[in-house]
């Protein structure tokens, strides 16, 4: 398991906007924010700690670039909330890496969706089950 996943960003409270938008309807809800180091936001499951999905300014305040073969996937409670989050996504000006559906190379009930946050960061929202 992991104690959590970042990516960078060059606009925290724009970042917030747009994960908001995107994983509180997936049941996930916003830590604390960072107050040691960059500026930063997180994301967990109620009531716990970790593990946390973090978006922040780079440490080395250099610009943030998303890495190449690098994915953050997110689970969702059902192909609808797949579906909104991804709607969500793209009207905060994701970019679309693959419209939700049935990716059943993966398995017969997995459905999912991609996409690209603001920053190129790339994401993908799935549910696994009916």
């Amino acid at each position: 398991m992991f104690s959590h996943v970042m990516v960078g960003t060059r606009d925290v409270d724009a970042a917030a906007r747009f994960y908001d938008a995107l994983l509180l309807p997936l049941g996930l809800e916003r830590g604390p924010d960072s107050v040691a180091g960059p500026r930063g936001i997180c994301y967990r499951q109620p009531g716990t700690t970790h593990p946390t999905f973090d978006v922040q300014e780079p440490f080395d305040g250099g610009a943030p670039s998303p890495g190449n073969g690098c994915m953050v996937a997110f689970f969702a409670p059902s192909r609808a909330a797949v579906d909104a989050a991804h709607a969500a996504a793209l009207a905060l000006g994701a970019g679309d890496e693959g419209a939700p559906g049935l990716r059943e190379r993966y398995a017969p009930d997995y459905y999912g969706a991609y996409l690209r946050d603001p920053e190129g960061n790339k994401l993908h929202i799935v549910h696994r089950g009916g």
